[in-house]
């Protein structure tokens, strides 16, 4: 299941003197991403959990979107977990996320984005469809798999034998493709077709910031 946020709201300050919030929501898999990140940087932060109705100050935070995760670093608010991922990155060097080599950053970027832009889909319309239209989406999520597995050219993780941006992006689909299993009983992956793959969900949930 997907693990249980921080619910402090003691302001606390980073390293830099400078306060660090983050606005999300317990069951939020985008969240994830910016706690993972938080954490790898070794960076304090606040956390304060977001419920509906939205809150005033996540809509003055972000007008735009509307939605969670939002990071506020020095009260300047920053939305969007991919570009909030970034930011991090840039802002704290230590333990970096991204590579240094221009080529392997635009291919840990496109991963990230391949996850957002085509398995997510296709996972929510196995779960919130049935019978031939269910097949279909299932088709597509074992199909994108491959592509995906494609990405790790036989590394260990996408980062190579380190966690990188795209590892720590994607981890969260593991605990969200469980779920999904679980709730509609089809096994979505099968390891005979992707066993790096299937390595890499493993070996990804097992690291101790993720878990």
């Amino acid at each position: 299941m997907i693990p249980q946020l921080p619910r402090n709201t003691n302001l606390t300050t980073n390293m830099d003197g400078k306060e660090v919030k983050l606005h999300g929501h317990w069951a939020s898999p985008f969240v994830l991403r910016v706690i993972w990140s938080l954490k790898i940087k070794a960076v304090e932060y606040d956390y304060v959990e977001e419920n509906l109705p939205k809150s005033p100050l996540l809509l003055q935070y972000n007008p735009v979107y509307k939605k969670i995760p939002v990071l506020v670093h020095h009260d300047k608010p920053i939305a969007e977990s991919l570009v909030i991922m970034e930011y991090i990155d840039e802002t704290w060097k230590q333990n970096p996320l991204l590579p240094q080599d221009p080529y392997e950053r635009a291919k840990a970027r496109f991963w990230a984005k391949f996850v957002d832009e085509k398995c997510v889909p296709a996972i929510m319309r196995v779960f919130s469809s049935t019978g031939e239209e269910q097949q279909k989406a299932l088709t597509e999520v074992r199909e994108n798999w491959k592509l995906m597995e494609s990405g790790l050219e036989g590394k260990r993780f996408f980062g190579g034998e380190q966690i990188g941006f795209a590892d720590v992006a994607n981890a969260w689909i593991g605990y969200w493709t469980r779920i999904v299993q679980e709730v509609v009983g089809i096994k979505l992956i099968d390891e005979e077709s992707v066993p790096l793959l299937a390595k890499w969900f493993r070996d990804i949930l097992e690291i101790p910031l993720i878990k």
